[in-house]
């Protein structure tokens, strides 16, 4: 009877399946405010502390500004109207970056930018 547990036990154990999540880690920037709630449609662009950037969870091939530019216009024409745009910059990402960003999106015609950030440790006084 031990016998048969152990080896139900180990087919259990080798046909459980474990997935891997592939998110990317970033340390966001701490702001205080009020938190917004989440719309359905919106698109994301990522930045990562080198300076890579992403839309949607997936980085680009290489960080020109060119190549952001069509990625950006490529995944805004799925849209009927331009989707709010929200900004994921790690903490340590270079500040240009997000300019780059910025400047692009505005070249597009999102009108509607969001920067996200988490909540400070510590409560400024």
């Amino acid at each position: 009877m031990i016998d048969v547990i152990f080896l139900l036990l180990i087919f259990f154990m080798v046909s459980t399946t474990f997935t891997k999540e592939s998110r990317l880690a970033l340390e966001l920037p701490e702001a205080s405010g009020e938190r917004v709630g989440a719309q359905v449609e919106l698109l994301e662009v990522t930045i990562s502390p080198s300076g890579r950037f992403g839309i949607n969870g997936k980085y680009l091939v290489n960080r020109e500004a060119k190549t952001l530019f069509s990625a950006l216009s490529k995944a805004s024409a799925k849209f009927d109207k331009l989707p709010p745009l929200v900004i994921v910059a790690d903490g340590r990402a270079p500040h240009q970056s997000v300019v780059t960003v910025m400047d692009i999106a505005g070249k597009l015609g999102f009108v509607q930018i969001r920067i996200a950030s988490v909540a400070p440790k510590e409560p400024l006084r």
